[in-house]
């Protein structure tokens, strides 16, 4: 069954999966596997790090078999920024020199804040697809009739964290190789809840968080990024665990690591990938089409009813282009009332300005959805027959 009961709480009214993410028993499999950890740690002899790195290398092949990648392809990251930064810093100069960088206005902010302060010294031209007005999402034709030959990078996103969009990937794929630029996304909003498959989509990076959809902890990124393009990649940021022997040390006979730990740098952060490996455990325990089919059937009923109380779907309607998330206009300052309503009867959501962001996964339930629809009626039913 999908919606299983948590000792933390039964999690029924729990919509937050486009930002951490939940699965049953989460608390207290996290504090095992870091219990262990603290014991491993503390145990004064002289196997820490083959005990540490061996669940580093652990949590990097359960990426590396959800994503479908190449042995040697993935490595950890703090986080998407930081993951992008590294690709983005290590790349060839004639992807970046006097060439453009193209983005979509709705991506997660932190990347766009990132490549801004990177444009100049880097020597590229940050180019922002806008949204129309009026809209949510930025469309997949205006970022293809900006995408020409001279964009060096496309950085695209699989589903939006403001509107939900599931991106056409496979036609904005199709463009950029007919385009000769490199292909990075981020798949942070999708990833757990959408298969994602890199040797078939053939893009070029991938950045992504372990958080949303997986239930996994801060701290615990990903970079895949595919090899023949990893080959020619120089990082900047590097360290002794860049090398293939990390405990070489001779000043002289620096040489990156053949595969994806060229773009590790100082000492890897293992507590979030220990944190993390028991989120990665539970899900590849699960039927993918069930967990999908949970949150289609829960997203249904909150369309309808948000629509017959005169709110605004800020979501695309087309199941096939929207993510897990259903994305509703509140009026002007209610915001805070709502989510002051929503938690008082135990529901959990959170909102991006007036854009209530409602995320359904796998310990959410039915019961909890018509908690909360409840709520709203309570709030906007009066509006709605008078509009």
């Amino acid at each position: 069954m999908i919606a299983e009961r948590t000792p933390e709480g039964d999690g029924s009214g729990y919509f937050l999966y486009h930002s951490i993410g939940m699965f049953p028993d989460k608390g207290r499999r996290i504090g095992e596997a870091l219990a262990a950890f603290a014991a491993r740690w503390g145990t004064p002899d002289d196997a820490q790090w083959e005990s540490a790195l061996g669940t580093r290398g652990e949590f990097i092949d359960r990426w590396r078999i959800l994503i479908n990648a190449d042995e040697g392809t993935v490595t950890s990251a703090e986080n998407v920024t930081s993951a992008l930064y590294t690709i983005i810093n290590s790349l060839p100069s004639r992807y970046r020199a006097r060439r453009r960088i193209l983005i979509a206005a709705d991506c997660f902010p932190s990347l766009h804040f990132l490549l801004t302060g990177m444009a100049a010294r880097h020597g590229f031209i940050l180019d922002t697809v806008p949204l129309r007005a009026g809209e949510t999402w930025v469309r997949d034709e205006d970022l293809i009739a900006r995408w020409t030959p001279d964009v060096g990078v496309a950085l695209l996103t699989t589903v939006t964290s403001t509107a939900s969009y599931r991106c056409d990937l496979d036609a904005l794929t199709a463009h950029g190789r007919r385009m000769g630029s490199l292909i990075g996304v981020d798949i942070t909003q999708s990833v757990g809840l959408f298969p994602f498959d890199v040797r078939a989509t053939g893009v070029d990076f991938v950045v992504s968080t372990s958080l949303k959809w997986l239930g996994g902890t801060p701290g615990a990124g990903i970079l895949y990024v595919r090899t023949p393009l990893l080959e020619r990649c120089e990082p900047e940021l590097r360290g002794w665990f860049s090398q293939q022997n990390i405990f070489s040390w001779d000043l002289d006979a620096f040489a990156y690591a053949p595969d994806a730990h060229r773009f590790d740098n100082g000492t890897p952060s293992i507590l979030a990938c220990v944190g993390t490996l028991p989120a990665l455990a539970w899900h590849a325990e699960q039927d993918g089409a069930a967990l999908l089919a949970h949150n289609r059937a829960l997203a249904a009923p909150l369309i309808e009813s948000a629509t017959d109380l005169g709110l605004r779907i800020a979501s695309p309607l087309e199941e096939h282009r929207r993510g897990g998330s259903t994305m509703i206009q509140l009026p002007p300052g209610t915001n805070q009332q709502v989510l002051a309503e929503l938690r008082d009867s135990g529901l959990y959501a959170d909102c991006r300005g007036t854009t209530l962001r409602l995320s359904p996964g796998n310990v959410t339930s039915a019961d909890g959805v018509e908690r909360l629809l409840r709520v709203l009626a309570r709030l906007f039913f009066q509006s709605a027959r008078k509009a």
